[in-house]
């Protein structure tokens, strides 16, 4: 027997009427880069379980290190006095069979050693070199998991997944200090490319130096993906989560079903294979399902784990997540819903086309500090301070810093361009998003 079973075996000797188990047992290692060089190699091997109970229509729950399926029950137990009852609630998801995706788990990165991870991360930082660049820093997260679920519904499901992902920030001081960043992730050790993400932030950084004052001014944007990555997960995104959409606190609870320009197709697509995304069932064991959330400009879904969608008498479209850190599983006994891989469907444009197309405009290759300002309406703001180019005539000049404070709505609404580089990008402390360049028109810029 698992440990999950011992779990809910002593769950129901203990008197709950259902229970949910979760086991996860994770290899992390992460390589810091700081001046040029690798400062700190951590490595960590850690084991969890969870359990989330239900007696008397009281969730209660509980999680522990310690792999005692005894202390922790009666852990979620003692509290469960103090919680209130949820009516609504029916019953933890049934066993439904899912969908393999393709290279999610490669025995080579199970395989590394912390030796072998820091050669990496020494590529990384040897593709950044560049005479104009003064400092490099960075980071490279390498993750094993080993996730287990099971339930009283008959629901057992367990799934070994690997995860790499880095990072690399490279500096100049010339006159004006700028930056350029870089990065990729993967699940298979093959398709992760260390030198691309040094070789990109500086590329980005020594094509800034020396930046003109960026003006006052309303035009238009082109945001390669990095920078819509930002917008799709902290803007776009939770507009579409059920909790939200239902609470009327999503800017499209109260618009009508067109939101966008025909051309915009975006859905949540955790099946492609070798995806940072990738899953073949969610955090409760429900299979994953490829969701469109705009179809042609039109709202079409919205995403949910169980909790929330029985809460909306809905069904779960198979999204809860118990996120690790610092990426794949955990074993936290609270699920939340989230988007496994946001997708904007890439359009037909090369990004050297759209930029050559735009006559008066900016470029941007990276947002920070992108959030909503007031979320019913759709207002956010971001700041724009790495790879800012003043665009005239399809030309580029670096141009400082600049403040973004526009509407989401707003925004769908003037899309003029997609391109078809669609490449898939972590924002930070986010989830992963897999977007082309995108152009939109009659964006306010304020320099900073």
């Amino acid at each position: 027997m698992s440990i999950c079973s011992d779990v809910i075996s002593f769950a129901l000797k203990s008197g709950a009427e259902q229970c949910e188990s979760i086991f996860c047992a994770k290899k992390i290692t992460t390589i810091r880069i700081t001046d040029s060089e690798i400062v700190e190699i951590k490595e960590s091997y850690e084991k969890s379980i969870g359990t989330r109970l239900v007696m008397n229509k009281k969730i209660c729950s509980a999680q522990s290190a310690i792999m005692d399926p005894r202390s922790l029950v009666e852990e979620a137990l003692h509290v469960a006095k103090n919680l209130a009852q949820k009516e609504f609630w029916t019953s933890f998801p049934e066993n439904i069979r899912d969908t393999h995706i393709e290279k999610t788990n490669d025995q080579k990165i199970w395989n590394l050693d912390a030796a072998k991870i820091s050669q990496i991360a020494q590529t990384m930082i040897d593709a950044a070199s560049h005479q104009k660049i003064s400092r490099i820093s960075g980071s490279l997260n390498v993750v094993c998991d080993d996730f287990q679920i099971q339930n009283t519904s008959g629901l057992f499901k367990s799934e070994k997944s690997t995860y790499i992902a880095g990072g690399i920030n490279a500096e100049a001081d010339i006159k004006i200090p700028v930056s350029g960043i870089g990065q990729a992730n993967s699940r298979t050790l093959n398709s992760f490319e260390p030198a691309r993400i040094g070789s990109d932030a500086a590329k980005m950084c020594s094509d800034s130096t020396n930046p003109s004052n960026a003006e006052n001014l309303t035009t238009s944007i082109v945001f390669d993906p990095l920078a819509v990555g930002e917008l799709l997960f902290f803007v776009l995104g939770p507009n579409f989560n059920l909790k939200t959409f239902s609470e009327k606190k999503s800017c499209f609870s109260n618009k009508g079903d067109k939101i966008a320009i025909e051309d915009l197709n975006i859905d949540d697509n955790p099946h492609i294979s070798d995806n940072l995304g990738a899953k073949s069932f969610d955090d409760e064991g429900v299979p994953t399902r490829i969701n469109q959330l705009i179809k042609n400009g039109i709202f079409e879904n919205t995403y949910s784990d169980t909790y929330n969608a029985v809460k909306e008498k809905s069904t779960s479209s198979g999204n809860a997540s118990r996120s690790g850190v610092p990426l794949g599983r955990s074993a936290s006994p609270i699920t939340f819903s989230s988007p496994h891989n946001l997708t904007i469907s890439s359009g037909n444009q090369d990004r050297e086309e759209i930029i050559k197309d735009t006559k008066n405009g900016i470029l941007i290759g990276r947002l920070w500090y992108t959030y909503a300002v007031n979320p019913i309406r759709g207002d956010f703001s971001c700041t724009a301070r790495n790879g800012v180019f003043q665009i005239r005539n399809g030309q580029l000049t670096p141009i400082k810093s600049v403040r973004i404070i526009h509407n989401l709505p707003n925004l769908l609404q003037n899309i003029s361009a997609i391109g078809n580089n669609s490449t898939t990008v972590l924002p930070w402390a986010g989830s992963p998003v897999t977007c082309p360049t995108i152009r939109c028109e009659g964006i306010s810029v304020v320099p900073i």
